[in-house]
């Protein structure tokens, strides 16, 4: 599977368009018109790797209110990356299930896009426009075989408060963090930084390191191929996002030892950073989807709540970059029982409306180009525009990722020099 690209919209999208397709759009704003018959009996499945979706739960009980008489379902399967297919091919094969980006060119689930159905068909009547293009993925034949639902990025989760209480500024820029990071240290804070688990290389240094990889990357489009083949001539490219790595840590900003002390890189990273005292916690959106439901399971936060943002990590002297990427992708599959009824649930769900509604409840990034939906992530609507990154147009494979995250984390823990990693670009593993 080949990506082609999209006309660079995406920051144009993000910063001055409010309209989300004009026929489509206006249809949406209008309110869901039904093409079957209301009175359908019906069953859609929906497979999955989330324990639980209430967002997916919600928009069910909407779309039920056009179709009484649909029973929809949502099942999370264990395994889900090497069971899929075989999901796919038995009795029971779901109508929609969850597609991701890291799947396309790996031959080992080709069977699996055998089975979607062309979203692009306009014969369906999805409103993609209303989709940031960034986002989007299309085969060698134009074909969108998943459509995002939710997207996410890198970034931190601020601890706004604590902010205003140290009379200190939310950094915009890398000389400004390095500042602010030596303010807190002098107010006491041992780590101004933190994050997830040190010992878990897809995780801290990755979190840091990838996107400026990625800004490296889209300054010299022709590195991204002999970067996705695994050359070791892209490895001199890797250079600047590791010294941007160990300059947080040499500088202190990041203290590994008490990162440390974290081993859970989804709740414990929410918990650690709603006891009050992080200033800023790096991560990705897909922790951040896990704050709401966990603000009373923390006792500290319950007691002493404080409000919280998520931004870019400002690693450049502009900002910091925002890696426009999809989370959860749907797909459907072509060959299920009531495809019809299956995809007039989709052209229900693929609305301005739907996918901010769905995103505001999981709390992850809305797909649409109403960036500033959520308070949490309306810093993410300031970003610059050269520094927005769409990943899929700019070609960026998995192949790609895993060395950049393999060297950041050895670099990070003192395993490799950063001249050493850069020589091992291609052969990391």
């Amino acid at each position: 599977m080949k990506r082609i690209y999209s006309v660079i919209l995406t920051a144009f999208m993000i910063f001055g368009l409010a309209a989300c397709g004009s026929g489509n759009q206006q249809k949406n704003e209008e309110g869901f018109v039904p093409k079957l018959d209301k009175s359908t009996a019906c069953k859609i499945s929906i497979v999955g790797t989330y324990s639980n979706f209430e967002a997916l739960e919600a928009e069910f009980d909407r779309f039920n209110e056009y179709y009484p008489n649909v029973e929809m379902s949502y099942t999370k399967i264990d395994e889900y990356n090497s069971a899929i297919e075989t999901v796919l091919n038995g009795n029971d094969a779901p109508n929609i299930f969850f597609s991701f980006s890291w799947m396309i060119g790996n031959p080992a689930y080709d069977g699996v896009f055998d089975h979607m159905e062309n979203l692009s068909d306009e014969s369906l009547g999805l409103n993609l426009d209303c989709i940031r293009p960034g986002l989007i993925s299309r085969d060698e034949k134009g074909r969108m075989l998943m459509v995002p639902v939710f997207s996410t990025s890198y970034g931190m989760l601020i601890n706004n408060d604590l902010f205003a209480q140290e009379e200190l500024k939310v950094p915009t820029n890398l000389q400004e963090l390095y500042d602010v990071c030596a303010s807190f240290k002098e107010k006491g804070y041992e780590s101004p930084m933190m994050g997830y688990s040190k010992d878990s290389s897809g995780c801290l240094m990755n979190t840091v390191a990838y996107p400026v990889f990625a800004g490296t990357l889209q300054e010299h489009p022709e590195m991204v191929a002999l970067a996705n083949g695994c050359d070791p001539a892209a490895g001199e490219y890797m250079r600047t996002s590791l010294e941007t790595l160990t300059q947080l840590i040499d500088k202190g900003c990041i203290n590994l030892e008490k990162c440390a002390e974290i081993s859970d890189n989804y709740t414990e990273v929410i918990l650690r950073f709603y006891e009050g005292d992080v200033p800023m916690m790096i991560c990705t959106g897909d922790t951040v989807s896990g704050t709401k439901k966990r603000e009373s399971q923390s006792e500290a936060f319950t007691a002493h709540p404080f409000t919280y943002t998520f931004a870019p990590l400002p690693t450049t002297d502009k900002g910091g970059y925002f890696l426009d990427s999809p989370s959860v992708q749907f797909s459907v599959n072509s060959s299920c029982d009531n495809l019809d009824m299956t995809n007039e649930f989709m052209r229900f769900l693929i609305s301005k409306t739907e996918l901010n509604e769905m995103a505001s409840i999981k709390r992850l990034i809305t797909p649409t180009n109403d960036l500033s939906f959520d308070k949490v992530y309306a810093p993410v609507a300031d970003t610059a525009p050269e520094l927005i990154i769409s990943p899929a147009e700019l070609g960026i494979e998995d192949t790609l990722a895993v060395q950049i995250r393999l060297a950041s984390f050895k670099v990070g823990t003192g395993e490799m020099t950063i001249d050493e990693a850069v020589a091992a670009y291609g052969s990391l593993e």
